[in-house]
């Protein structure tokens, strides 16, 4: 089986590589490109392989651009850090997709389907593509872009760009820009964490959601916890919970 890799970073493209082998050392990973420019020129200028093993996010875009452009009639397995919404419209097509960091069960599991469902060229037309692009897409457009808040009197509304950090207070939560102004919001947190895009937002604690460039340093401290500095400086110390720690390292890491 000849595999196409489609991944931006290189330790995910090397672990791909690495459980694609361990699945079957047989497998001939053909290649492995890092954004949609280069994707598409090599499927322009090579044989189609049996698979592609491909990242949502490149560097240079969506590879849901690669498909926009270049017909694939064989089996796609997407991969991304995130969006689990979407996990449902793969099922249903028959094209797996698979979070981020890759396991070996995850991924032998979908390589199991590859070969129980007898693709052929036919079995995926670059129409099952373009519906599953359009569910993706349509489901990305869920997360906010900016946020109404009240000054005084006035309505004004703060973009991603402006925000620094959401904190709740009992049971108002605030808004925190980067010049340390704060606004209450009509959102719960646990409402923040559905609306907000969480390639950039994580949930310390019960109290602060973060955006990523708004941290500081990240110290280990006792009892395996994590104590989080943000900018601007919050009122009290924030911790991440031993338990909490696994996710929010893969989350810096991505």
């Amino acid at each position: 089986m000849k595999v196409l890799i489609i991944e931006d970073e290189y330790h995910s493209a090397q672990r791909a590589k690495s459980l694609l082998l361990e699945y079957d050392q047989n497998i001939n990973v053909v290649d492995t490109v890092d954004s949609v420019e280069k994707a598409t020129n090599w499927l322009v200028k090579h044989q189609e392989p049996d698979l592609l093993l491909v990242d949502i996010h490149l560097a240079d875009g969506s590879s849901f651009d690669i498909f926009k452009k270049i017909p694939v009639k064989n089996p796609v397995i997407f991969t991304t850090a995130y969006d689990q919404y979407a996990i449902q419209a793969f099922k249903i097509n028959s094209i797996d997709y698979l979070l981020k960091p890759l396991d070996f069960e995850d991924l032998s599991q979908a390589l199991n389907k590859y070969h129980q469902l007898s693709y052929d060229r036919k079995s995926i037309d670059s129409l099952d593509i373009q519906r599953i692009i359009q569910s993706i897409e349509t489901n990305q457009k869920r997360y906010k872009s900016r946020f109404l808040v009240k000054f005084g009197d006035t309505l004004q509304y703060k973009t991603l760009d402006e925000i620094a950090y959401f904190f709740a207070d009992d049971k108002i939560v605030y808004l925190v820009c980067h010049d340390a102004k704060r606004y209450i919001i009509d959102y719960t947190l646990e409402q923040l964490e559905q609306l907000l895009q969480p390639d950039f937002f994580f949930r310390l604690n019960r109290k602060v959601i973060t955006k990523i460039a708004s941290i500081a340093t990240v110290k280990a401290v006792y009892n395996g916890r994590l104590l989080v500095k943000l900018k601007p400086n919050f009122e009290s110390e924030i911790y991440v919970s031993k338990e909490r720690c696994s996710e929010f390292k893969t989350w810096l890491d991505q």
